[in-house]
């Protein structure tokens, strides 16, 4: 039994140590600014959700690694809505966070 549970912290670390959702290219081109206001000389372009894991099994996962990752597909989603920015519209939640999407003219 003692195997079994080291097989399982190696799995477990080496799980933590390693981002699931990888960047596309068109989701390079697309900033995080900080939540507030609505940025000057953009456009609304609607609102992404998005979800990731915040939990495998009964183990939590990193806050800020769950939150980068919510970033990235935000990121990534922008594309679709014809938007170059994206603007979290609050905290993360249970791996869900809502961004506010933008075409800005000045980058």
């Amino acid at each position: 039994i003692p195997m079994r549970l080291l097989l399982a912290g190696l799995l477990l670390a080496s799980t933590t140590a390693c981002t699931w959702v990888p960047i596309e290219a068109a989701g390079k081109a697309v900033r995080v600014i900080p939540a507030g206001a609505a940025p000057a000389d953009c456009t609304a372009r609607g609102e992404i959700v998005v979800t990731v894991r915040d939990r495998v099994g009964f183990y939590e996962r990193n806050a800020l690694r769950v939150q980068e990752e919510l970033e990235t597909l935000a990121r990534n989603e922008a594309y679709s809505v014809q938007a170059n920015t994206v603007q979290p519209q609050g905290a993360p939640g249970d791996g869900e966070q809502r961004f506010a999407a933008w075409q800005c003219a000045s980058r």
